[in-house]
This record gives structure tokens, sequence and C-alpha cells, in this order.
């Protein structure tokens, strides 16, 4: 398959963060806070970007707002010509910093919500008075002007939730809201038992989505991930492997998704070594999967392989123990029977206390100047 250019690209500035979140995504071995690429490097990483056909640029981390060289980094990204998003908590954001943050040119920022009420979002969040402070950064946000997407990570503890989320990021004066039901990928694999929602719950979901869509068209937009495990076809994950998007890691190793480095037989390159250009089309990591060459049967005689190309490589190596299976999502896999026995077991869990990534309740710290 003759890869097209990218249009967006993910910079995870750093793994630092003052969450705990048990529903993380990012790999078990974090990386450390002296092997993050610099300011430099991640202004050349950002023109090599635009000079592939990247337009848009997501901040995440960890926490992006931990890096004091932010403004700077804003900065060198709009004169490179990209769109820029801030994924953010929020926590490290006040409102010199955002101002700042609006005149370096940064065009959008999402906001996480790890619940509606202090109380949930505290205990998912792993800290106290995350959620006023939380609360304080959104009403900065709509003050300032800066579009918003509220991110609401959903699980078995707030899916009851839900429509109060979509009530609040309304209220926010978001213009999206991401209902992301939680994906077991890095530490989240860990809280599969405390986190899975029940069959139940999830198609409560879906039918809270659809309402929500249809009485609030043109109010706000309403991006739906569904709980897999509870589903019978795969997302087409990153839109196809190696075909939209890209990662750089903190350490720069560019990697196809955010969870790629859980499979383990990949070698992935890094910009301190290699273009950008380079590894897009020459990475063994990125060619691995791209296209339909690699496709084992089912996928291989599949309609439907040109649409979900197969679904996700890291849920595959997660649950199947081969990258290269079908999604274990997917209704024609092998293991679907099995994969929705565990959903049934670990959303029946009620004992399975949260793993968190460090200790909770640590004071919330100020903003970085």
């Amino acid at each position: 398959m003759s890869a097209r250019p990218p249009i967006a690209m993910l910079a995870e500035l750093t793994h630092r963060c003052p969450l705990s979140c048990p529903y993380c995504s990012n790999p078990l071995e974090l990386a450390r806070q002296e092997t993050e690429l610099g300011t430099d490097d991640w202004c050349r990483v950002f023109r090599e970007a635009a000079d592939l056909g990247v337009l848009q640029l997501h901040l995440s981390g960890g926490e992006p707002a931990t890096r004091r060289d932010l403004v700077d980094l804003i900065v060198a990204a709009r004169e490179a010509g990209l769109y820029t998003n801030l994924i953010t908590s929020g926590i490290g954001l006040n409102e010199r910093r955002l101002h700042a943050l609006d005149e370096a040119g940064l065009d959008h920022i999402q906001l996480s919500l790890q619940g509606t009420t202090p109380e949930m979002a505290d205990e998912i969040g792993g800290y106290k008075g995350g959620f006023a402070r939380k609360m304080q950064v959104a009403a900065l946000i709509k003050e300032i002007g800066f579009p918003l997407t509220l991110n609401a990570v959903l699980h078995r503890r707030n899916l009851h939730q839900l429509p109060r989320a979509i009530e609040m990021a309304v209220e926010m004066g978001a213009r999206r809201i991401e209902v992301a039901t939680v994906q077991f990928h890095g530490w989240a694999l860990k809280n599969r038992d405390a986190l899975m929602p029940t069959m139940e719950q999830a198609r409560d979901a879906d039918a809270i989505v659809k309402d929500a869509r249809k009485s609030l068209k043109g109010t706000l937009v309403i991006d739906y991930v569904p709980a897999d495990y509870h589903s019978d076809f795969p997302k087409r994950c990153m839109g196809g492997w190696g075909t939209t998007g890209l990662n750089v890691a903190p350490d720069g190793e560019v990697l196809p998704c955010h969870a790629a480095q859980s499979i383990p037989h990949l070698q992935f390159d890094n910009v301190r070594e290699k273009s950008l250009n380079d590894i897009w089309y020459n990475g063994s990591a990125f060619n691995a999967y791209r296209g339909t060459d690699w496709m084992q049967e089912p996928c291989r005689s599949c309609d439907m392989k040109l649409k979900d190309f197969g679904g996700c490589r890291c849920q595959a190596m997660a649950v199947v123990g081969d990258a290269a299976a079908t999604d274990p999502v997917c209704i024609k896999s092998p293991h679907h029977g099995a994969l929705q026995s565990q959903a049934d077991d670990f959303s029946h869990n009620d004992t399975a206390d949260l793993i968190y990534r460090s200790a909770p309740g640590k004071a919330v710290p100020e903003p970085a100047e």
C-alpha cells in the first residue's frame, strides 16, 4: 500500500502528570523527564511534520502544562503553519498562562473530565481538589474564548454520569464532547476488572448518545467511542495503521499509534536519529500493518477489510497475544466469544479496587510559570 501523507500528529510532550488516573493508556514504563525532547528538538519536529503534510498538531502527555516551554512550543507550531490543540487536565494552567497561550496562537483546548462531581472526579483522578481547579480553568477557557472539546472518559464507576457530562459540555460552551468509553491499553489493562462497564451500561450509553445527538444538533457535536468489549464490530483504529496520523513519544520515538509500544516485536525509530519523513514512509513499524498484505483470515477475505483494517492491532496483542490477529471485538474473530465472556466477568467484579499510577490524594500543584 502506497502511504499518503499524515494529516495529524500527537506530540506527547511529557509523561509527567499530576493525576493518577487508573484508566491511563500510557505505557507501564513511562519516559523519564531527563529523556524528554528539548525545546529545539520539538520545534524542528513541528517543522518536519508540516513539511510532511501534517495539518493538526495535538499536544498531549501526561500533562503538557508541566512543560515550562509550552508557550514557546505553541509559537513554533504556529510558525510552522500547524493547527494546535492542547489536550489537558487543566491542572497547571491559570489565567496568566492561558492568556499567554492565547497570544501565542493556541487554536483549541481539549479538557479532560474524570467525573461530574468533586467526589467522583477526585477519586478517579487521584487528586483532592482537582475537580474544583478544573472548573476554574473551564470558566477561564470560556471567558477567553478558546474553542473547547470536553473529553469524558467513562467506565463502570461513572457511566451513570453521562447525561450530566453532556449538560456540562453545553454549559461550558464546548463545541464538542468526546464520550470515550475507556480503552484498555497501557496502565488501564491493570484495571479492567475495576472499570469494565456492564453490557447494560454500554447499551444505555448508546441510547443516551443517540438521543443527545438528535436533541443537541447544531449546538454540540458528540464524538462517541463505544465499549469495545461489548461490541460486535471493531473500530477503524487510527483511521488505518500508518494512513492518517502518527505519535511522537516524549523521548522522540515515533509510533503508528498511542499504544504501539505494547507490541514487543516492533522497532521504533527516533526523531533524534531520522527525519519524520523517512520514518513515516520507510519505518518498519509503520509498514508492519499498513495496508492489507499482513492480514490473516478471516480479515484477508472479508469485505470489510478496507473499512476497519482488521480493527486495533494493540487490542489484538493484549487479548489474543498476536498483533496480526483479527481484533477480537469482531464477531468474525474466533476469539470473540471468549472476549465477551471476559467482559462479563470483569464487569461484574464488585470487589476490585482501583490501581492508581501513583498514590492518590496528593495536593494539587500550582500552575507552572
